[in-house]
């Protein structure tokens, strides 16, 4: 089964963003390199990234674009290549291809059969 490990929430104003999940929940946020940023809502393993506490998730924002008008839920699999062709055999589609994120992985965007986007993550093997 493959879990749900990250969401993002689109903004117009990443400033006002940060400062109201910062304000009204206490999450913490960090810049990524200038166009990401990281937001935790529950502590981390600073190796991997990952929450310390099964259940929990972390996430991000980022600027709201036509490929993420609405907040976003990440599934973590171990092949993006083979969940894009899952997909579009079961009536899904991509909505934009594998991408490298920096050593951590790769991440794409794809629509379900209902066409809601959600993201995809695929951890770099080491």
């Amino acid at each position: 089964m493959d879990p749900i490990v990250h969401f993002e929430i689109p903004t117009d104003n990443m400033a006002r963003s940060e400062k109201f999940y910062q304000n009204t929940f206490g999450w913490k946020t960090q810049n990524w390199q200038d166009k990401y940023t990281m937001v935790e809502t529950c502590e981390k393993n600073e190796e991997t990234h990952m929450p310390k506490e099964p259940g929990k998730i972390n996430g991000g924002m980022l600027m709201r674009n036509a490929i993420t008008p609405t907040p976003i839920l990440t599934i973590q699999v171990d092949s993006i290549d083979d969940s894009l062709t899952k997909i579009t055999a079961e009536g899904g589609s991509t909505v934009q291809g594998k991408m490298p994120i920096d050593t951590m992985g790769w991440t794409a965007y794809f629509k379900d059969s209902e066409g809601n986007i959600l993201g995809l993550f695929e951890y770099a093997k080491k």
